[in-house]
């Protein structure tokens, strides 16, 4: 008996000779793989060099636990942004890096990015593990420096007057060094990764001064309240997921919108802006036609290649929508591997164009089955569409549905990889 596909996938995933890590290129895999070691033995040599006492293990492990208890309370669509993503974890790795020894601003990122791995369960482990390297190396830098300022200036307390303007500074300048440290460090490897990006669109785009300043303003001041007792850090986590939140209002809009996996609307928002649009080119008298989408064999895609893959599969076909269609048609994902497009001021034979060109270039598509292998095994799809114009399928969405499924059901029955179209006289063309 075949072993199933999970079974199969994990016994890849085990493989070392399949790590997606082999497929890096070479100046990249020096420079993340030179940067990592870096990271182990710098942190070794700090722990060698440290004095461990009670005081400071009991304020590591409180500040630890905010930052933890912070993680497991952020929405997981957070992390799901593309480019440098702003996790705000370094809010609580700044006040251990001024507050106690370097090795513990070089070891904080560990359980914090573990568990974020272990709650997103989204993306490349090096990749993981390079950002803890990296936000380890630059924190740790940032409490080397804060250490070597003298007591006159910074010191383990905020004290008063002069002394807590100052120290405030301090801790300011550390943050900066320790988050610009880092984000440089990331930009290198992305840049190495992908020649073609523009580093000053992901760093200096206004989410991304936004939540850079925001960082730095809840760091010093987390900062400064755990230097004058560290109990009150947990007052902290709750500021924190009301400042993330806060900043996170228009996605969490958009989110109610959309379908997460596609980006395309959902299916009750779809609904409600084809019945207006409907309604709109009713009044109107204009043209308007509707196309319901399937993906062909999409099941046989998931088992035989599981559903990460089928996700960039329904992604891919995702991009194709929105290539080949205008700005103001409406689409949306309606059901697992369904989608629903308005096509305003469309009559039947323009509808019927666009379907026909849309089926053409999907199953053109070619989509590698490992993101780092474009030569390896690829994923060839294709869909069916039924279309119905307005005129001929009754003036109500319900109608229009009815039809267009129906031309679906036609199209997939004679063979899939088809467009059929219902039309006024109720005849295929």
């Amino acid at each position: 008996m075949e072993a199933s596909s999970a079974t199969r996938r994990v016994l890849t995933s085990l493989d070392v000779r399949n790590w997606a890590w082999w497929q890096v290129d070479p100046l990249l895999r020096c420079y993340v793989g030179a940067l990592t070691l870096t990271y182990v033995v710098l942190t070794c040599f700090a722990a060698s060099r440290t004095t461990w006492q009670a005081a400071d293990l009991r304020k590591f492990a409180l500040l630890l636990g905010c930052g933890l208890v912070s993680v497991s309370a952020t929405p997981r669509m957070a992390y799901l942004k593309g480019g440098l993503t702003r996790d705000f974890n370094t809010v609580w790795v700044l006040p251990i890096a001024v507050l106690l020894p370097p090795v513990y601003a070089m070891v904080t990122p560990i359980p914090l990015y573990l568990l974020t791995q272990w709650l997103v369960s989204r993306g490349l482990i090096y990749r993981r593990v390079f950002t803890v390297a990296a936000s380890g190396l630059s924190y740790g830098l940032a409490s080397l420096v804060f250490h070597a300022l003298p007591y006159s200036f910074a010191g383990p307390a905020v004290g008063t007057g002069t002394h807590a303007l100052t120290w405030v500074v301090a801790v300011a300048a550390c943050q900066t060094i320790g988050g610009r440290g880092q984000h440089v460090m990331i930009a290198v490897a992305v840049k190495l990764s992908n020649p073609a990006v523009r580093l000053a669109d992901l760093e200096f785009n206004h989410d991304a001064i936004q939540s850079d300043v925001a960082e730095l303003d809840l760091s010093v001041l987390i900062s400064v309240v755990v230097a004058v007792n560290p109990v009150l850090a947990v007052l902290g986590v709750p500021t924190v997921l009301l400042v993330r939140r806060f900043m996170m209002h228009a996605r969490l809009l958009a989110q109610a919108r959309v379908d997460t996996k596609t980006g395309l609307l959902n299916a009750s928002t779809w609904e409600r802006e084809a019945t207006i649009e409907i309604a709109r080119a009713v009044r109107t008298g204009s043209p308007l036609a509707l196309a319901l989408v399937d993906i062909d064999h999409f099941k046989l895609v998931n088992d035989t290649y599981g559903h990460l893959v089928g996700d960039k599969a329904l992604r891919a076909v995702t991009d194709a929508l929105r290539s080949q269609l205008r700005a103001y048609d409406l689409a949306g994902r309606f059901g697992g591997e369904e989608f629903a497009i308005l096509l305003p001021h469309a009559r039947e034979v323009d509808a019927l164009n666009v379907a026909e060109r849309l089926r053409v270039h999907i199953a053109d598509l070619s989509i590698p089955v490992r993101d780092d292998d474009e030569s390896g095994p690829a994923v060839k799809v294709t869909i069916s569409v039924g279309v119905a114009a307005l005129d001929g399928a009754g003036r109500e969405l319900t109608d229009m549905l009815a039809a267009a499924d129906a031309a679906l059901y036609h199209a997939k029955e004679t063979g899939r990889n088809k467009t059929h179209v219902v039309t006024a006289s109720a005849q295929a063309s």
